[in-house]
């Protein structure tokens, strides 16, 4: 078993790993090809592949799923390229929280662990005073 300080310098080398990730987006780059359906056209002929191809990143957004299409081979392989950047970025995530999760099975209850930041979400209080819904006129 690791000790907290070797910990903590895998996941400083993990976060240094993070910050050098690059340009990222989530979805996945496919390829299709389609029959137009003229019966004169090649694409009729069953051993025809069809018209293509035709490259698109297709994203779920907002529970809707939002396609790009992708026009030249430049624009494939950038897209292709972000891709497998954001796979990279969500491996890393998850290789912190792991190592994030060892860390504190490890530290002792009475040991003071590094102050989160401000405002990260981890404190509990009050609401603001106004809620979005109470302020909105209808």
């Amino acid at each position: 078993m690791p000790t907290i300080d070797q910990l903590e310098q895998i996941r400083s080398q993990l976060h240094d790993r993070l910050a050098q990730t690059g340009d990222l987006r989530r979805g996945t780059v496919g390829t299709t090809y389609r029959r137009c359906g003229k019966p004169n056209c090649a694409c009729a002929d069953p051993q025809h592949p069809g018209h293509g191809p035709r490259h698109r990143l297709t994203r779920s957004v907002g529970g809707k799923t939002e396609a790009i299409d992708l026009h030249t081979d430049a624009e494939v392989a950038k897209a292709r390229r972000e891709v497998a950047n954001y796979r990279h970025f969500t491996g890393l995530v998850e290789d912190i929280v792991e190592v994030n999760e060892q860390i504190c099975e490890a530290r002792p209850i009475g040991e003071a662990a590094a102050t989160p930041p401000a405002g990260t979400g981890g404190e509990r209080g009050g609401s603001s005073g106004t809620s979005r819904r109470s302020s909105r006129r209808r």
